[in-house]
């Protein structure tokens, strides 16, 4: 048995359901999985199941003084979490030492922020590992996962999307927007995919979208200048449920760079409502 094996892989979790899925995916490959529960963020009733300590944001030191206790050379980051202001950060002796760099990170975009906390864990000896490398059947899969499959004009308008995202990448806005008929009518911003959706909804019923019911696609890429390791597109039933709910004809995801969650529940809804859901190649 080879070292990796043998010991622990850290997952430091945010919300939603993904730490568990990494935490089972982990399991099923003959690796354990220790949880690191960020107060506030980790569900309190599922990581009860799991081997788990409680960590707050900020604490460098405490986490990663339990990373080592539980033998954690392995780290991997997965879970929704919400940008904290400076106040918002626990303090600890071991936060205390790498103000500067944290300090650093906040200053820039989401890629920034991501990448300069990673650097800080592999100053410490930790190696920060990505779902690829740790739960791969997590990914996007390339080809169409539901009965219904994208039609000549969805494939123009998921390359019009997938183009309009790689042009975006430098600037580190989204990695999501919708195309309806050709045109770019909303892009991710700080609300997120749900919010795009929503919005794509509002505009609709407003009137703003002329285009009917069942037209227009949901486009999600990770930015090419992004660390792979960090936040990587994800979607799942509720992102399905606002594309049904926005009129959407489906939803196009880049194979091998994005995270499916709960993906039978997902493939049911969409097959339920005949909305595509496909697995495109990057640009």
């Amino acid at each position: 048995m080879s070292a990796a094996s043998q010991s622990s892989v850290g997952v430091i979790a945010g919300a939603g359901s993904l730490p568990f899925a990494v935490a089972d995916s982990l399991r099923a490959h003959g690796r354990q999985p220790a949880i690191f529960a960020i107060r506030g963020f980790c569900d309190p009733a599922r990581v009860q199941s799991y081997r788990h300590h409680w960590i707050a944001l900020g604490q460098v030191g405490r986490l990663t003084r339990l990373l080592r206790a539980e033998n954690c050379g392995d780290v991997v980051f997965i879970g929704a979490l919400v940008r904290p202001a400076l106040s918002e950060i626990r303090l600890d002796w071991g936060t205390l030492r790498v103000i500067p760099s944290i300090a650093a990170a906040l200053r820039g975009g989401d890629d920034h922020l991501l990448s300069g906390i990673g650097r800080i864990f592999e100053q410490h000896g930790f190696r920060l590992l990505g779902i690829k490398d740790v739960a791969p059947d997590l990914l996007m899969p390339e080809g169409d996962l539901a009965r219904t499959v994208p039609s000549a004009d969805d494939r123009a308008d998921i390359e019009k999307g997938l183009a309009a995202l790689h042009a975006m990448s430098p600037f580190d806005i989204g990695q999501a927007l919708v195309v309806i008929d050709g045109h770019v009518v909303a892009v991710e911003d700080i609300e997120g995919t749900d919010g795009l959706l929503a919005r794509i909804a509002r505009l609709r019923e407003q009137g703003r979208i002329r285009a009917k019911s069942g037209r227009g696609v949901l486009v999600k890429a990770p930015k090419t200048t992004q660390d792979l390791r960090f936040d990587l597109p994800t979607f799942g039933p509720k992102t399905v449920e606002g594309a049904i709910a926005a009129g959407l004809s489906g939803v196009a995801m880049v194979a091998g760079r994005a995270i499916v969650a709960e993906p039978q529940d997902m493939i049911a809804i969409a097959d339920k409502a005949g909305l595509f859901v496909t697995g495109v190649l990057a640009r």
